[in-house]
């Protein structure tokens, strides 16, 4: 069987769901504006520019859903789902997963699990790897569970899926992983069929000279 991993964010996505969670709150009012955003911004141009410090990050990013009830955090989400992620499902990205049906495939994300759950349901992706945010008794706390799912941290947390569902890379005739971001050259590395899609410059660069696929989903 193969192994097919796809990145979310700029990746099937076109854009970035941590990103516009975070927009989304401040335009329904939930969050102050000027301060917010441009923090977010801030934290996104380090994404991009691989200085990203995850941990900084994540306290910034998970803090809102600890200050909600689960409930509302649902309500909001499914109206974000409707407003900010369906039109960034494009169809290229649709069929690019309909043509790995017969894998075994999973989305590979950092950003955390509240806000990519419902994405991979969408595309109809069976397995999610993602951050993953800390509850007691069903509600967030701001704190992450484990490995961030960032840089090395996804090899890692590949890995340890991989063997909680007993199997390991080398029982795959090949591994897959589909990613625009040169801060997912660990998981490129580790996969034996790399694609670069839509890919930064930094990754456009190692792609080139690795001879690695380059794919546009988003034109």
């Amino acid at each position: 069987m193969k192994l097919v991993l796809f990145d979310l964010d700029n990746t099937l996505l076109a854009g970035d769901s941590d990103y516009e969670w975070g927009q989304f709150l401040i335009e329904s009012g939930v969050l102050e504006g000027a301060t917010y955003e441009s923090r977010n911004q801030a934290f996104f141009a380090q994404y991009k520019a691989g200085t990203l410090d995850i941990n900084e990050f994540l306290e910034f990013a998970l803090a809102p859903l600890a200050q909600h009830p689960r409930a509302t955090l649902e309500r909001w989400h499914r109206e974000f789902m409707a407003r900010r992620i369906v039109p960034m499902m494009r169809a290229p990205a649709r069929a690019l997963v309909d043509r790995h049906r017969d894998a075994m495939c999973a989305i590979v994300t950092a950003t955390n699990s509240f806000v990519t759950a419902p994405i991979a349901r969408a595309f109809g992706v069976a397995h999610l790897i993602a951050t993953e945010p800390e509850q007691i008794d069903g509600e967030f706390t701001g704190k992450v569970v484990g490995v961030p799912c960032f840089r090395e941290g996804k090899v890692t947390r590949v890995e340890a899926w991989l063997a909680g569902r007993g199997a390991s890379a080398g029982d795959f005739v090949e591994r897959w992983f589909y990613s625009d971001s040169a801060n997912d050259l660990p998981l490129l590395e580790w996969a034996d069929h790399p694609v670069a899609v839509d890919p930064d410059e930094r990754l456009r660069a190692r792609a080139l000279e690795r001879g690695w696929p380059v794919l546009s989903l988003h034109d």
